[in-house]
């Protein structure tokens, strides 16, 4: 199928586990279903994720008729792993979108390849391990008239926009001292992940941590110099080691402190399907201000008659803001909160650059794609490789970190002037280094 109109969009997403399950397949059945974009294509290493998929209950509730084509097939057996990707992203016509949805180490491949193929890139967080990669993507996709957008959803939670707004106003004074936290549940241990989640790929300050990072970075605008990462190494059941648990310090440019507690291990039986949230004390003249986000329990305690998964639990506390699919006047279910709303804005990026060049000469098109990319990078609400790629540094100085035992890493801007505003510098100085103190 070639893209006629802007609804024809055709979406290929790479990953067929958890998180293309629980947001990204939902969120792309409802843009499918309002017409904003066209056939839908899902790949992974093989058919048994993509069966589990297609037969979600959940899913096919809430989008009665609605259908992937799924690549490799279903019919594939499931030991068989071909290597799908390839092909597909060459099949796909010019300037469509990848939606990226593996673990963080396999991003920055798939990601290229798909570039060089012209298409458009939506990724879940974080977009690269490392600042190198991700100053690479940015030059690429901006060369190139592409939109790279990061999955950073948090950003689209009211709460966030809200201490964006009177942060930057003002309202709070400057951010001096808080604390984060994202424990994921214990089930994931049993899960996809102790395949993947090990020590020298990946961590729970690198895997979830960075929501919160990007947070304060997309709140304050302020930037991370100086991360220490401890992790508590533990064993999956099939054997493998990872580190399951981590505590950061991060050291911000005005000498601001946060420290961030992440792990795989909020019980599966306590109410909710994790405990996270952020606090922020901020100093004044005269005054402290603070945010405090209590993104655990946000209002809302069920008591069920049956045990409910997520949360394992008869009693739970059931957030409506992420991502619920709720009744509507359509047919089925829709979604609802900032999960979809994070898609949603991404997708309608991807249109907003194409519509900025459509019935341009080729010359033209070129200009004015450029120009659209570099508002988005400018506004600074979705996350860009060239306004976030602060985060690829703490990841980057995380990972240093933890691998060499909790030792600090520094991060050297290497002159380049802060992000507050928006879009980072590109030049102006050497590029932001990373080194062990």
């Amino acid at each position: 199928m070639k893209r006629t109109d802007p609804g024809g969009i055709q979406v290929l997403v790479v990953g067929g586990g958890m998180i293309t399950a629980d947001l990204i397949l939902p969120s792309l059945y409802q843009l499918q279903r309002l017409g904003r974009i066209g056939e839908i294509t899902v790949c992974a290493l093989g058919s048994a994720p993509l069966r589990v998929l297609a037969e979600n209950p959940e899913i096919r509730a809430a989008f009665p008729g609605s259908a992937f084509t799924a690549q490799p097939p279903l019919s594939t057996p499931p030991e068989e792993l071909p290597d799908v990707y390839p092909a597909l992203v060459a099949r796909l016509p010019p300037r469509q979108v990848v939606f990226v949805a593996v673990p963080d180490q396999l991003h920055h491949g798939i990601v290229m390849r798909a570039l060089r193929a012209d298409q458009h890139v939506l990724c879940v967080k974080p977009l690269v391990l490392s600042h190198d990669n991700a100053r690479e993507i940015g030059e690429e996709a901006r060369a190139r008239g592409l939109f790279v957008g990061v999955e950073y959803h948090k950003r689209f939670d009211r709460r966030s926009l809200l201490a964006r707004r009177d942060y930057r106003a003002g309202r709070f004074g400057e951010f001096t001292f808080g604390e984060a936290r994202l424990i994921e549940p214990w089930s994931y241990r049993r899960s996809n992940f102790q395949n993947w989640f090990l020590p020298e790929a990946t961590d729970p300050f690198t895997y979830v941590g960075c929501h919160y990072l990007d947070l304060v970075h997309f709140i304050t605008g302020l930037r991370p110099v100086e991360v220490s990462l401890f992790g508590v190494r533990r064993r999956f059941p099939n054997g493998n080691e990872g580190f399951l648990w981590s505590l950061a310090s991060v050291r911000w440019e005005n000498g601001a402190l946060l420290s961030v507690s992440n792990g795989l291990g909020y019980p599966d039986r306590a109410a909710g399907s994790n405990d996270q949230g952020l606090l922020m004390y901020c100093e004044g003249p005269n005054a402290s201000g603070m945010i405090r986000h209590d993104d655990h329990h946000r209002g809302v305690s069920y008591s069920y008659l049956e045990e409910m998964v997520p949360g394992g639990s008869y009693y739970n506390y059931v957030s409506p803001d992420f991502f619920r699919l709720v009744p509507w006047e359509g047919e089925g279910l829709r979604p609802v909160g900032y999960g979809y709303d994070s898609i949603e804005a991404l997708v309608a990026t991807v249109h907003a650059v194409e519509s900025a060049a459509t019935g341009l000469t080729a010359a033209a098109a070129r200009e004015a794609r450029g120009l659209a990319l570099r508002a988005v990078d400018e506004a600074g609400i979705i996350a860009t490789p060239l306004n976030s790629s602060v985060n690829e540094l703490a990841v980057e100085a995380g990972r240093l970190s933890i691998l060499n035992g909790g030792r600090p890493a520094r991060i050297d801007y290497g002159g380049t002037e802060s992000a507050s505003g928006g879009a980072e510098s590109a030049s102006g100085g050497a590029a932001p280094r990373v080194r062990l103190a």
